[in-house]
């Protein structure tokens, strides 16, 4: 541990660092927060006392989302207009003072929480604003929207905190909101259970979070980030069982919150709930908060090798394991919900190998490509359900979202099929697509750092996506249709509202990449604005690596610069998804109803490898049975049946023998009467 004295200089270091005079002044930094909490209270005010006030709704739930994203991207302006370095830090009121710990209510304002602001509200609103025309008829319309202000105004507390206790906050807000958002519609029981088990699940990654938490503060005495990664190099030995320890416990709680092995079960179950919902978890919030958690707290990582080769690994081998599910999935939004575990992956890949600014690259052009293919999956669902709804057909989520009824819907919703198109090839990694820039940044990353075997994953990874997302267009949209008769002559585009929303997300998905224009890439000039942009943010973290790690090479396993391997990775996607286009358009599906389920390799795809099952026969029914032994033997036979049950008939015994002596004759209680005499004599005596 720290000794106090030393700990006392290095926090006045650290606060003589952060409070001198900047060039940068925020601009309303809470109101950034504070305006989705207003959202919350209104709509929820709204909900209870005048749930027929949808026009009130529509204005408030978007709007102040609007304003947020206004705020996040005027202080992006001044950021960038100032050349600070330096974070500028926010305290509002002191939250707790326990002895050596005190917890200030303090907002941090630098290059990555700045960043991740912009993100999450700019894709946030655009949800927002597509929520008006999918959520218009639902009767919880209002109670919907406050849930999801509340949604984002727990992620931005958690990515504009300045503390370990204060993250947490909107680290368990957004793990409260994930429950009451996904079991929105609570009284199906299916839908309600893919809530609690989101909710459950993500209860064992906290716990690791907790534990960092408390450990931080034993050896530094601080939890204050600024002071955190100041001490942090000199507090902790370079690969040390300490910051090692610390660092698991994170990462622990980031497998829990960003879907990885082992605890990535509960995200394709989150499709339970409405699509937009979908879309803001997987894009834009919840599950990138590990992500972000892991960039934050760069310095702690940079000092545990260990710790960061599990990170890399376990981000590796997710985005392959992930991908191979979703070749082999059916439903609609499962596939989408795949791929976003797998690219989650690809993000932790990147942090682990120390290439912080190419993973949160690839979440900010993610947000964009992913929400859209959610939000077209919503689109697809919304126009199904209302065809089968008015041709008196089922109507259910197996039926609505099961891609093997479905085919030929570019005909009758061309700008779903449209922007669909655009969210693929992004996500394919396609040129000039975001996706193509971040992630072949990353594959590259991987590669130039040496991490070969990771690299050749990542690259698998690549190619099974450009492969399982073609197959998802091509069922939905391409080839006969398989929408009954009866229901195709009511399937209808959805409303401007909504595809408003897709327009926006599509040039978005186009646009965000080009942020970050990698160096030597062919008859494009170099731009890496994002890097030089959050290089304050990873300065200290790049410098440990370097330190202990030395320079990375510039050069990919096989040979090569990046450029090379840039236009190799476009060339082979391309590829892929015109060799997955022409092999599926012509194929004959069944319905879902007509169907036989998959044999051989794809059927244990189909079935996800049989994780679900193994958890369940390995976890639930053990602990259900232990659950069941603790009542029948712990609850019913000791508690109720020796204490409860035993105190009542030792109490009824005794009353009835008492009752035998209440006979009624004088004789009988004197006699009763001198045999207690005798015997208290007899016992004096002696």
């Amino acid at each position: 541990m720290v000794g106090v004295p030393v700990l006392d200089s290095m926090l006045a270091l650290v606060q003589e660092a952060t409070t001198h005079e900047r060039a940068y002044v925020p601009f309303l930094p809470s109101w950034m927060i504070l305006l989705p909490f207003i959202g919350f209270v209104i709509n929820g005010a709204v909900g209870y006392l005048a749930p027929d006030r949808r026009k009130l709704v529509s204005a408030v739930g978007p709007g102040v989302l609007g304003l947020s994203f206004l705020v996040a991207a005027v202080n992006l302006v001044l950021l960038i207009a100032a050349h600070d370095a330096e974070p500028v830090i926010r305290s509002y009121w002191t939250w707790m003072e326990v002895g050596q710990l005190r917890i200030e209510a303090a907002l941090q304002l630098d290059q990555l929480s700045v960043m991740m602001a912009l993100v999450v509200t700019c894709v946030s609103f655009i949800i927002h604003i597509y929520s008006i025309g999918y959520m218009g008829e639902d009767p919880g319309y209002a109670r919907y929207f406050s849930f999801l202000n509340l949604f984002v105004f727990f992620m931005l507390v958690l990515v504009l905190a300045a503390n370990f206790p204060l993250m947490f906050v909107g680290w368990e807000g957004v793990g409260l909101c994930s429950y009451l958002l996904i079991g929105f519609w609570f009284t199906e029981p299916a839908k309600a259970d893919a809530g609690q088990k989101a909710f459950i699940v993500n209860r064992i990654g906290d716990f690791g979070f907790l534990a960092a938490m408390f450990a931080l503060f034993a050896y530094l005495g601080t939890l204050d980030f600024q002071a955190v990664f100041a001490i942090a190099p000199r507090g902790f030995e370079y690969g040390g069982a300490a910051v090692t320890l610390i660092t698991l416990f994170l990462f622990l709680g980031c497998t829990g919150k960003s879907a990885q092995i082992p605890l990535y079960v509960w995200l394709p179950d989150a499709m339970h709930g409405p699509t937009p919902v979908s879309a803001l978890i997987h894009a834009a919030t919840m599950v990138t908060a590990g992500v972000y958690l892991v960039a934050r707290t760069g310095v702690l990582f940079a000092l545990a090798p260990l710790s960061m080769t599990v990170v890399a690994v376990v981000g590796a081998v997710t985005a392959l394991f992930a991908a191979t599910i979703a070749v082999q999935q059916f439903d609609i939004k499962r596939v989408i919900a795949y791929s976003t575990i797998s690219q989650l992956g690809y993000m932790f890949l990147a942090v682990g190998v120390g290439a912080y600014t190419a993973g949160i690259f690839h979440l900010a052009t993610h947000a964009f490509f992913k929400a859209l293919l959610f939000l077209a999956s919503g689109a697809v669902i919304h126009a199904m359900h209302h065809a089968l709804e008015h041709a008196g057909e089922e109507a259910g989520e197996d039926v609505t979202q099961d891609m093997r009824n479905m085919g030929g819907l570019k005909a009758y919703l061309p700008t779903s099929f449209r922007t669909a198109w655009i969210g693929a090839l992004a996500l394919a990694g396609v040129f000039p697509l975001a996706g193509f820039f971040s992630k072949d940044e990353i594959i590259w990353s991987a590669g130039a750092r040496g991490q070969t075997l990771l690299w050749v994953l990542a690259v698998l990874t690549a190619l099974l996506t450009a492969g399982y997302i073609t197959r998802w267009l091509v069922m939905v949209f391409h080839g006969a249709s398989r929408v009954g008769e009866g229901a195709r002559r009511y399937l209808r585009a959805a409303p401007s509202v909504m595809l408003v929303a897709l327009v926006l997300l599509a040039v978005g998905s186009v646009v965000s990449g080009w942020v970050n224009v990698p160096e030597a890439l062919p008859l494009l000039p170099e731009f890496t604005w994002l890097h030089q942009f959050l290089h304050p943010s990873f300065e200290a973290a790049e410098h440990v690596l370097v330190e202990h790690m030395g320079e990375p090479a510039h050069v990919a396993p096989l040979g090569g610069g990046e450029g090379t391997w840039a236009v190799l990775s476009t060339t082979a996607a391309i590829l892929v998804v015109i060799f997955t286009f022409m092999a599926l358009r012509g194929k004959r599906y069944l319905s879902a109803r007509e169907a036989a389920e998959p044999t051989g390799l794809w059927r244990l795809l189909y079935r996800k490898w049989y994780v679900d099952e193994l958890y369940d026969l390995v976890i639930v029914k053990p602990f259900k049975a232990l659950c069941m032994v603790s009542w029948r033997v712990i609850d019913q036979g000791l508690i109720d049946g020796a204490l409860v049950d035993g105190v009542a008939y030792t109490t009824r015994f005794g009353g009835w023998v008492v009752s035998r002596f209440q006979t009624g004759y004088v004789g009988t209680y004197v006699l009763i009467i001198v045999i207690g005499i005798l015997i208290i004599l007899g016992a004096v005596a002696l």
